[in-house]
């Protein structure tokens, strides 16, 4: 049996005190951040809080072994007085959808192997999978996870208004998004670029532009550009 207290109300606190709860070797209890006087001990405790609260909450904690859940946060920023480590789920967590956490790899860092030990177990019993990353390559991790993650919905986003505007349903480019996302199992991102970029196009690039507003044609062009620019270092 493993002890675990989860600072934290927010989506990945919610998430993962879900699923340890439904767990029998694990002992799990969550507590919000704002009331950090009652913190029982445990094996880990998970700070699950805004990048910008882990050094002041890890401060007020005496537990022996604290680990937070950020991805561009170093481990360093931890405060507390004992051994401090990095349980990390590179995923992107919504309250309202459930999670598949054998699905999520498990980015961990820690001071010592008894203590990565620990974060090992809670990963092998979600049946997730294990990466032994340290801080610097976690960042680069995170600004990665940014692009193919952030930046691509706001992409979406930007379809979806496409779309409404020319009365056109968003749903017709889901089999192309999810044909797509398959690809890069098998390719390179680089081998699976296609478009009027990649062939250099200019007709069908300036009859795009044409479809656009403002803000939408200076996107278009800046990303067009870079795949460009790309293809000229190949």
């Amino acid at each position: 049996m493993i002890s675990v207290v989860i600072i934290g109300s927010g989506n990945v606190a919610t998430h993962l005190a879900a699923t340890f709860l439904k767990v029998d070797t694990i002992a799990m209890t969550q507590i919000n951040s704002r009331n950090l006087n009652s913190i029982p001990p445990a094996d880990v405790t998970i700070i699950a809080v805004s990048d910008n609260a882990i050094s002041e909450v890890s401060s007020k904690i005496t537990n022996s072994f604290v680990v937070h859940t950020s991805g561009s946060v170093t481990m360093d920023a931890l405060k507390n007085t004992g051994s401090k480590g990095v349980f990390y789920p590179l995923q992107s967590f919504s309250k309202e959808k459930t999670v598949d956490f054998t699905q999520i790899p498990f980015c961990l860092e820690a001071e010592n192997k008894d203590d990565l030990s620990k974060l090992e177990t809670l990963v092998s019993v979600l049946n997730g999978k294990i990466y032994h990353i340290n801080s610097e390559q976690r960042k680069s991790i995170h600004v990665a996870a940014v692009f193919v993650n952030n930046f691509t919905n706001h992409m979406y986003t930007i379809a979806d208004d496409i779309c409404k505007q020319y009365d056109v349903p968003f749903e017709i480019l889901t089999p192309l998004i999810e044909e797509t996302s398959l690809k890069i199992k098998n390719l390179s991102p680089k081998e699976a670029q296609t478009g009027p970029a990649k062939r250099n196009d200019t007709e069908t690039i300036q009859n795009h532009l044409n479809l656009l507003s403002r803000a939408q044609q200076d996107i278009y062009l800046k990303i067009t550009q870079s795949i460009l620019d790309y293809g000229k270092k190949l």
